[in-house]
């Protein structure tokens, strides 16, 4: 059997190219020809050829982003959350085979089942492109704080720093334009970083830009159905008609309609996190502690991550996010106690590969790629994602008690390094290494008790 796929995720990071090693294992485990073409944060890579397409017996597309799937017209298609082939790939080589065949009139029928799996979808496409300017831009601006101190004096500098501030600024026109790309596909990028633009302005941040690449992207998909011009003027539809009417429709509505009460509702939550103090901000700390653990980077870990993005787009020269900070020390606790565990504590508690897996997550742990602990949690999930859960909740009511700050939304341990990027890091490091031996020795000793148990049973 010939099989060729696709993984892509919302970070393009991690579980992107997880599932492309999975489904490579798994088929060549069971003789299966496999080619996986990742759509990660760099581009696409290993990219399908033509030939390769028509030759093969079946399509597995594992995304939680939006693919074109114009390629594979006629072929068996089968399309799943790049989670299944993560922890599922021997069951997607059984589907496969038998899946429906894939074409436009098939795409139309299923729109409608398919559109609540698909905001979520149309939202991580947004968030994917989003995060690289958010990154780079947040750590831009770090190290104009580690060459010119907390105003960024000097002209080195200072142009680090507008640099940053640029690539900041363009976070939310280029979320609202690829979330209304994906619901609309091109037409759908004018209109939606026109909103995005228009929520920056109006400070309407996280959500208002979120917002308005959905009313973009459905705006001009609707428009697309409605508007039907003689095939002589058809070329002025993409090019003119799309782009203006959408934009006087999106724009009007965001800055008279939705921006208002969207910019005070965000201005508001601003506010309340930063009148958080005492218990309050110790009992965010938990909750969202937990949340980066408890599905190791999935939506629920996804939601954490975003409050946490959105708690820095406020942020003032020389400031930092404490709930920024909670988030991703909390994210690092789950492969890095897994790998305390495998190497350290328990070796003979797991298998070879399992140890393998533990040396890697030591690195993806301090990158802060939560998703390093996938292979212990696929393996025994009831264990090992209540002890990391434990040990991140904790990681991150530290952190606040801690009042840790940090400017960046992404980096892990190697941010620490830049003066000015986090704000008390012996404490930010210490409440790291307090998580990770809790749940380190906790997973470890859970699974000495069930080892004991089985073996008293037998």
């Amino acid at each position: 059997m010939k099989i060729v796929g696709i993984t892509s995720c919302s970070t393009g990071i991690a579980h992107t190219y997880m599932a492309a090693e999975n489904l490579e294992i798994a088929a060549k485990k069971r003789n299966i020809e496999i080619k996986v073409e990742t759509q990660g944060s760099i581009g696409s890579e290993n990219v399908l050829t033509e030939q390769e397409i028509a030759e093969a017996d079946a399509v597995i597309i594992a995304a939680s982003t939006s693919v074109n799937k114009d390629r594979f017209n006629g072929k068996r298609l089968l399309e799943v959350d790049v989670t299944e082939a993560i922890d599922h790939p021997d069951d997607l080589f059984d589907r496969a085979p038998n899946a429906a065949i894939y074409s436009t009139a098939t795409e139309v029928k299923s729109e409608a089942k398919a559109e609540k799996s698909g905001i979520y979808s149309h939202l991580m496409t947004g968030v994917s492109y989003m995060i690289p300017f958010v990154v780079a831009g947040g750590i831009c601006i770090a190290l104009a704080f580690a060459f010119g101190g907390i105003n960024a004096k000097g002209e080195l500098a200072s142009a680090i720093n507008e640099l940053g501030g640029i690539a900041m600024g363009l976070m939310w026109p280029i979320l609202g334009g690829y979330v209304a790309f994906s619901i609309a596909d091109r037409p759908g990028l004018v209109p939606g970083m026109v909103a995005g633009m228009i929520a920056s302005s109006m400070n309407a941040g996280f959500l208002g830009a979120l917002l308005g690449g959905f009313l973009a992207g459905y705006t001009v998909h609707w428009l697309k159905k409605v508007l039907k011009l003689p095939s002589a003027f058809s070329g002025l539809l993409p090019v003119l008609i799309l782009p203006v009417v959408s934009v006087l429709f999106v724009g009007l509505v965001m800055k008279f309609i939705v921006g208002i009460p969207i910019t005070a509702l965000n201005e508001g939550i601003t506010n309340w996190l930063n009148s958080l103090s005492g218990m309050n901000s110790v009992l965010l700390g938990l909750l969202l502690g937990g949340m980066m653990a408890i599905d190791l980077a999935g939506p629920i870990g996804k939601a954490a991550y975003f409050f946490g993005v959105a708690s820095l787009t406020n942020l003032g020269a020389g400031e930092t996010s404490m709930v920024m900070a909670a988030v991703m020390v909390s994210g690092m606790v789950p492969p890095l106690a897994m790998a305390l565990s495998s190497t350290v504590l328990g070796k003979n508690l797991y298998s070879k590969e399992e140890r393998e897996a533990g040396k890697s997550a030591w690195v993806l742990g301090l990158s802060f790629i939560s998703e390093g602990a996938i292979p212990f949690a696929a393996a025994d999930p009831l264990r090992v994602l209540a002890s990391v859960t434990v040990g991140s909740a904790i990681t991150g009511a530290l952190s606040m008690i801690f009042k840790c700050g940090i400017a960046v939304p992404h980096g892990g341990f190697f941010v620490f390094l830049i003066p000015g990027a986090v704000e008390n890091v012996l404490l930010y490091v210490l409440a790291l290494a307090i998580g990770t031996a809790v749940s380190g020795f906790l997973v470890t000793a859970v699974k000495v008790f069930s080892q004991k148990k089985q073996a008293a049973k037998e």
